[in-house]
């Protein structure tokens, strides 16, 4: 009954973390506490404020990279290869999720909010290397990040992604409303739903979800 509705869908649009990987390998625990490390040097504070600064920005920006940039003129590239300098030697390779991709009809490209050279580290840390068309970071977007309709813009602009004709996979659900009201299937990927009218679809098994839509 699923796969009726992504009959006309001709552009895959993936998240990265906690997307193409389970939420289990807790790779943002690594990433955060890098995060917490930079905000501490870059603003003179102490670890209980750099970790109240970097949830407030998530929160109020999108990222906390767009709070620092916004608010203090931080420099992007550094911040990106510090937090993104991290452990991914536990994450194990998908064949059969990298299978299930390459059979969807049409093209196939990552959209995350970190940058792309720590997607490609990611992918092939996932054996998922090969699977995508391309794999966009948030430096495609100028910086702009996700929920942010105009971030998504840039991209799908970019690779020639048509968003009636298009499906996006995302585990912040905050991040699927702009795509929605650009007229894509929404899925949500997480161990929880959360009902909202901008999701489409739910799902806790991301490998299992494309396996009912590629028979």
């Amino acid at each position: 009954m699923v796969a009726r509705h992504f009959t006309q869908t001709r552009g895959w649009v993936f998240d990265l973390d906690n997307t193409l990987y389970p939420p289990e390998a807790r790779l943002f625990d690594q990433i955060e506490r890098r995060m917490t490390a930079y905000v501490m040097e870059a603003l003179r504070v102490d670890q209980g404020e750099a970790n109240r600064l970097r949830k407030f920005y998530w929160a109020e920006y999108g990222t906390t990279l767009s709070g620092l940039m916004q608010l203090h003129g931080v420099d992007p590239a550094p911040y990106l290869t510090h937090v993104h300098e991290i452990d991914l030697s536990h994450l194990q390779p998908d064949p059969d999720l990298k299978a299930r991709i390459m059979a969807l009809p049409g093209r196939r490209i990552v959209y995350t909010n970190g940058s792309a050279p720590y997607a490609e580290r990611v992918l092939a840390a996932r054996g998922l290397s090969g699977a995508f068309d391309a794999v966009y970071g948030v430096e495609h977007a100028g910086f702009r990040p996700k929920p942010e309709r105009a971030a998504f813009e840039t991209v799908f602009a970019a690779d020639g992604i048509v968003p009636a004709g298009a499906a996006m996979f995302e585990d912040d659900a905050r991040n699927l409303a702009a795509p929605h009201a650009m007229g894509m299937r929404t899925i949500h990927v997480a161990p929880r739903p959360e009902p909202a009218g901008h999701i489409h679809h739910h799902t806790d098994d991301l490998s299992g979800f494309l396996a009912r839509l590629t028979g």
